[in-house]
């Protein structure tokens, strides 16, 4: 019952930004923090595709995962790239059985992941990324929890593409470039934040997060001003400003 009612704040929260001007990169992140919380992952990622059809890490759970993420698009392989492919759930319970990506499968492994869940973001027939699930135990996924992942990466979808997306594609592309553009900000700015504080990239990623919520804006916004030196690395560290 606990974790059904998780699953409906998960749901409410975000259909709740479901609006025009919404933050696409601080969206995916709070997609992620619901998965590893709902289904026991040990970590998730997510990867949008832009206009051209070619992936990006827009959104992980932690820095390892974003590592593991950008070394299958880097290699083009592993079971997020098939999942983009087909449009269909690549599920795989033992990562050391598995033999279709000779490079992904070891890597994954010297990161302490055994199995790996990959949901597609889909809209009838158009897929626009992948919602990643690792897990550091091997085992499939209960039937019940895949179908819930992939209701909350359908609502995702919606929540990308929205009603405006769907019948102008030109805004989709902007969309979608606006948040693949938006992650390489915060990444520099995580990068600020990690040398100045003596941080890792979570914790600094932690600090830049609560600092755009304390001050009700934009993730994507405080990224920018910190890269450009509008506000001051001390000032997001100590949460002040």
């Amino acid at each position: 019952m606990a974790r059904d009612g998780e699953l409906a704040e998960a749901f409410v929260e975000l259909a709740d930004t479901l609006v025009d001007q919404y933050d696409v990169v601080e969206f995916m992140h709070r997609l992620n923090e619901h998965c590893v919380s709902l289904f026991d992952a040990a970590a998730s990622g997510l990867l949008l595709a832009d206009h051209r059809g070619e992936l990006s890490v827009i959104a992980a759970s932690a820095e390892e995962t974003r590592l593991l993420e950008l070394f299958q698009l880097q290699n083009d392989e592993g079971p997020c790239m098939d999942c983009y492919r087909t449009g269909e759930v690549v599920s795989v319970a033992d990562l050391e059985k598995e033999t279709r990506w000779p490079k992904f499968v070891p890597h994954a492994i010297a990161h302490g992941f055994f199995s790996v869940h990959a949901i597609p973001m889909r809209l009838r027939d158009e897929t626009i990324g992948t919602l990643n699930l690792f897990g550091t135990e091997r085992g499939q996924m209960e039937a019940a929890s895949l179908r819930a992942a992939q209701a909350l990466a359908d609502v995702a979808t919606i929540g990308v593409l929205q009603e405006r997306a769907i019948h102008r594609a030109e805004v989709v592309a902007e969309q979608l470039q606006t948040a693949l553009n938006s992650r390489v900000v915060i990444e520099q700015a995580k990068g600020l934040l990690a040398a100045k504080g003596g941080l890792d990239m979570d914790g600094a990623f932690s600090q830049l997060r609560a600092y755009a919520r304390n001050h009700n804006r934009r993730l994507s916004e405080i990224a920018f001003e910190v890269v450009d030196g509008q506000i001051s690395t001390a000032s997001v560290l100590s949460g002040a400003g």
